[in-house]
């Protein structure tokens, strides 16, 4: 399949897998879903598996693999509570399920989405899962950007937008809130159908769930938002039907921006940093959408946000 080892030992894994559950297997093509330094995913037949992060260990994953499990009706439940390792990487298997189609966004579950968030927001959160991970996942697109010597306006945008946010929000500090059981990652490809093809939607991705400010998990299509990149009508569905479901995170009614301000710039910035280093290394120009959030990053940087209630597109 490749000369990559991980891809193709991982292949091999997926398929013996996907055997020893079924001996209805179609046996068709091991296909390869991602394979990012991040996360490595191949699937065959109706089993995934996963190759997660270098780095991640037992202690963190299990607890969250245990807690997908628990709540099988929010989260898609691994097809084991145990990871194996492979390269040195750890290595789950679950349940394949259909995706967001991104060839037609009229059908993005905006309202599955806020209300799968907002009944994970209302469980109670395990005593042994740690903190949720999306501001050390913003902290590291901002190093990698670092790294990456970018310069420009744009980078410095970036970076001074970054400098505006408070210390939580940077992994600087413990979060505010440490007991609301969050995703750490929503966005429209963390949704699948289980049972494939059109079961209900389930979040997936266990790797950033933990405790922490349940915003953050609204932060993402707030930032679009923001951003003019989604349109009012696909946030009003969204953060209505947060609302309508007893989401936490904002208040019933009202402004919902005194809540959301903070994570937004950061997913703005975090978003905006991965654009920028991934463009120089491609030797390109940024395209509309990534200089659109570059944009914002420098219109936030001019106003923090203790004094601003979003930033205007």
């Amino acid at each position: 399949m490749t000369s990559n080892p991980l891809l193709s030992d991982l292949a091999v894994r997926a398929k013996v897998e996907a055997h020893s559950r079924t001996s209805a297997c179609l046996c068709g093509a091991t296909v390869t879903l991602a394979d990012r330094a991040d996360a490595t995913v191949v699937r065959h037949g109706g089993t995934v598996a996963k190759a997660h992060a270098q780095g991640l260990t037992l202690a963190d994953l299990t607890p969250r693999l245990s807690t997908a499990a628990r709540l099988s009706d929010v989260l898609l439940a691994p097809l084991s509570p145990q990871a194996v390792d492979l390269h040195g990487r750890l290595v789950t298997f679950w349940p394949y399920g259909t995706p967001v189609d991104p060839e037609d966004p009229d059908a993005a579950p905006w309202e599955a989405a806020a209300t799968l968030l907002a009944r994970l927001h209302r469980t109670p959160a395990p005593v042994a899962l740690p903190p949720m991970r999306g501001p050390v996942k913003a902290a590291s697109a901002v190093s990698r950007l670092r790294a990456a010597g970018a310069d420009g306006p744009g980078a410095g945008a970036v970076l001074r937008a970054w400098g505006t946010l408070p210390d939580w929000a940077r992994a600087e500090a413990p979060q505010p809130d440490a007991g609301t059981l969050c995703h750490g990652d929503l966005h429209l490809g963390q949704l699948v159908r289980h049972p494939a093809p059109d079961g209900p939607w389930l979040l997936i991705d266990v790797d950033d769930l933990g405790v922490g400010v349940p915003a953050w998990d609204l932060g993402r299509p707030a930032a679009w938002y923001a951003c003019g990149l989604l349109s009012p009508e696909e946030w009003h569905r969204f953060l209505t039907a947060y609302r309508a479901a007893a989401g936490p995170a904002v208040p019933a009614d009202g402004d919902p921006w005194p809540a959301l301000d903070v994570p937004a710039r950061a997913l703005t910035v975090q978003t905006a940093a991965r654009a920028i280093t991934k463009a120089q290394v491609e030797g390109r120009l940024l395209d509309e959408v990534e200089q659109a959030l570059v944009d914002a990053c420098d219109r936030m940087a001019a106003v923090p946000p203790e004094l601003a209630q979003g930033y205007a597109k």
